[in-house]
């Protein structure tokens, strides 16, 4: 089988060359304003919503729901009005990933760190018409702390990510029991673990090009080869420059568009911004930040979430999602931004 990041090696390595070669222009950022935002967490005076997920509901997109993270206290489910329609506690629960397997349901994975020598892997079903999870077990995420999570889609089911604080990325691969199985809970494997020097939580996976991006805080955004039987090396696609990428390097997300094109947005947290780079070869696409508005400005974010399609009439071109580090007066919470107006900026 061929895997597609040595392809696509050159490519990645040429863009990361002409970037740090790129004009100041690069650096040039746009200002969109927040359409919504959600309930506060509940976790006040403290550095606690992290991560958010985005389930699109294709029947009736408006009536779609956001999981995100109080990174202290469990999970929580929005409407797209930003109002709380459940809320699980589990303590601390760093980032969130979901996936919908069609008629097994819609699975939410969450990094749980409240034992920071041993990661796990905390799974539910997400209820799409009430927004209630139920939980299903835990699998073990490798020895440290739990940090970042992202999910895939494979064949025979989906594999997640376990980022820890420490570098280490271990591919899980997660099996949910059957109908007929005599297992009660899900059960996971660790068949690969890849490895970053320094602290790393951001990941995203695209199933198109099976290809795992991981944002490694201080130096940038790494491309590894996602299927298990790949070899384990990576190859530093977006390097923090200062400019287009400003440390610490937070949450990544994907828009897709096609076979393999669209773009990947990561957290600038180092100058509160987004930085968008161009699928596949990386390439710097431009920058925007969520400037004061009706609901205030965004600063200091970790978690970003991003989808493709519609919303309904508030988020008619996709809904990025992006956890707000300072909502003063009140606690920490997610800002909902309509993906038109991040288009119509940059245009």
């Amino acid at each position: 089988m061929r895997h597609p990041l040595p392809r696509l090696a050159a490519t990645f390595l040429a863009a990361a060359a002409l970037a740090s070669l790129a004009p100041a222009g690069l650096a040039q950022t746009v200002t969109v304003t927040a359409s919504a935002e959600t309930t506060p967490v509940g976790t006040a005076n403290d550095d606690a919503a992290d991560d958010p997920a985005i389930w699109r509901n294709p029947a009736a997109p408006a009536r779609s729901l956001i999981v995100g993270t109080d990174k202290k206290a469990g999970l929580y489910v929005y409407g797209l009005d930003g109002q709380t329609r459940h809320f699980e506690p589990a303590g601390r629960l760093n980032n969130v990933d979901l996936l919908d397997l069609g008629r097994r349901g819609v699975i939410v994975v969450a990094s749980d760190r409240n034992d920071p020598a041993a990661a796990l892997l905390r799974l539910y079903r997400l209820n799409t018409r009430s927004g209630a999870l139920t939980p299903l077990g835990t699998v073990s995420g490798g020895a440290g702390e739990a940090y970042g999570v992202c999910l895939l889609r494979t064949a025979a089911g989906f594999d997640a990510f376990s980022v820890l604080k420490d570098g280490a990325v271990h591919q899980v691969r997660i099996t949910l029991p059957g109908k007929t199985s005599a297992a009660k809970a899900p059960s996971g494997e660790i068949v690969r673990t890849l490895r970053l020097t320094t602290q790393t939580e951001g990941c995203v996976a695209d199933p198109r090009t099976q290809t795992l991006y991981v944002g490694e805080e201080d130096r940038g955004i790494w491309a590894f080869d996602a299927r298990a039987e790949a070899p384990a090396s990576g190859q530093l696609v977006a390097p923090v420059d200062g400019a287009h990428l400003v440390a610490d390097v937070e949450g990544l997300a994907l828009l897709p568009q096609g076979r393999k094109g669209g773009l990947l947005v990561a957290s600038s947290q180092g100058d509160n911004a987004y930085a968008l780079y161009r699928l596949p070869g990386m390439t710097p696409a431009g920058r925007f930040r969520i400037g004061a508005g009706a609901l205030g400005s965004v600063e200091e974010t970790d978690g970003i979430a991003l989808a493709p399609g519609t919303f309904g009439r508030a988020f008619p071109q996709g809904l990025f999602v992006a956890q707000d580090g300072d909502n003063a007066p009140a606690a920490q919470n997610f800002k909902l931004v309509s993906w038109k107006r991040v288009n119509a900026s940059l245009e």
